[in-house]
């Protein structure tokens, strides 16, 4: 919403309720509203679906304290006449004047409806000649801006760490003309409509306000023959390789910062940074849960009642494993250090889970001998079980 929107809505008249009215006055008027011009109870009547954007636009702003504050005061301020000029006939002064000169980048935070500046902020600004921080008037060294990249990474990679190439392709300053935009030969030269200064000043009866330069964009520079290669702008598009390190252990997800690995600064200002974005390729026998590495292991039925000493993989050398006599399907057993390396040179663990295979089918000698141990093994204690059940009977 533009700061003119403030000055021109009455939002108190949309919701149909007076600039005294309590909070729970507003919300109740809006709910009637938007109740009555709901889009699902008038399909296709434009008419109501235009007032229910105004109603919902009004009450975002009148529902908040500190939004409601700002706008009355803007309304009590500019609504009143203090800043028009001319009577009759006169030239009045138009709002969206004061406010654009700050419709340029949004800093983080900051009210979008003001343009990138929260209320006082502009206030202060007129006064001071109306440059702010961030603008395009501001002629200091500017730091460059960060870049974004993602890496796919094989599982083993992840674990182990590795150095891979990135090739990148991002602005840069133009090697012909060395940034300035001039062609070879030549230099820019002072823009002769700021002198040089970036800022155009102008008279609001009692104020003064300063905009960038429109002829120079707020350089205070301008190039009368233009370099070639980035016709003018200074910047081309490069393509570059940087060696990346990515430490063992990096997870899927995780988000690496090189810092100044980003665009180059402008005038000599520093260089952003560079984030990449770790993406890891899932492993078709390893699983991983934070620094130890998973693995599932099928046995008979015969080494899990027995015991049996498991022979597993790892991600160096495989390791031997002892699954103890009346091992149930579905228990964990662990190998030290044979995980996930740590800052600190420790490892986390392999833990192995047994799953006991029940095969589908059992013939001849095999089912001769497993009814020979049914025979021979007492069944497991159900009491509580019998017991429910002689109840239920």
């Amino acid at each position: 919403m533009s700061s003119k929107d403030w000055l021109e809505k009455d939002f108190y008249a949309v919701l149909g309720v007076s600039r005294s009215a309590s909070p729970d006055e507003i919300k109740k008027a809006y709910r009637k509203l938007a109740r009555d011009l709901h889009p699902d109870r008038n399909p296709g009547n434009q008419e109501a679906e235009e007032k229910f954007k105004a109603a919902s636009e009004a009450y975002d702003v009148l529902a908040d304290d500190k939004k409601r504050k700002e706008y009355d005061e803007m309304r009590s301020l500019f609504g009143s006449g203090a800043f028009r000029r001319g009577a009759r006939g006169g030239t009045q002064f138009d709002p969206s004047d004061l406010f654009g000169g700050f419709s340029g980048a949004t800093a983080p935070g900051a009210d979008r409806r003001f343009g990138g500046s929260g209320f006082s902020d502009i206030f202060s600004s007129i006064f001071s000649g109306g440059q702010q921080p961030g603008s395009t008037a501001r002629r200091g060294p500017q730091r460059g801006r960060d870049v974004e990249t993602e890496v796919t990474l094989d599982f083993v990679q992840a674990v182990r760490g590795t150095t891979l190439p990135l090739t990148l392709r991002t602005p840069g300053a133009c090697d012909t003309c060395r940034g300035n935009g001039a062609k070879p030969g030549t230099t820019p030269r002072a823009c002769p409509k700021c002198h040089g200064t970036g800022l155009i000043s102008s008279n609001q009866g009692s104020f003064s306000f300063s905009e960038p330069c429109r002829d120079c964009q707020g350089s205070g520079s301008v190039v009368d023959e233009k370099c070639p290669e980035c016709r003018g702008t200074g910047g081309v598009t490069k393509t570059r390789s940087i060696n990346v390190r990515f430490p063992a252990g990096v997870a899927d997800g995780q988000r690496i910062r090189l810092s100044g690995r980003g665009e180059p600064g402008d005038r000599g200002g520093p260089a952003g940074d560079l984030y990449v974005q770790v993406k890891v390729r899932p492993d078709d026998l390893f699983g991983r849960s934070g620094d130890d590495l998973t693995l599932t292991v099928p046995i008979t039925i015969a080494e899990a009642v027995l015991g049996t000493d498991l022979k597993v993989p790892t991600l160096d050398v495989p390791v031997t494993l002892r699954v103890p006599p009346g091992t149930p399907s579905g228990r964990k057993l662990r190998a030290r250090g044979k995980g996930v390396a740590r800052k600190e040179g420790q490892a986390g663990d392999l833990i192995v889970t047994v799953d006991v295979q029940i095969p589908a089918t059992v013939t001849g000698e095999a089912r001769d001998a497993l009814e020979k141990f049914a025979k021979l093994t007492p069944p497991p204690a159900r009491e509580r079980l019998d017991a429910r059940l002689r109840r239920a009977g």
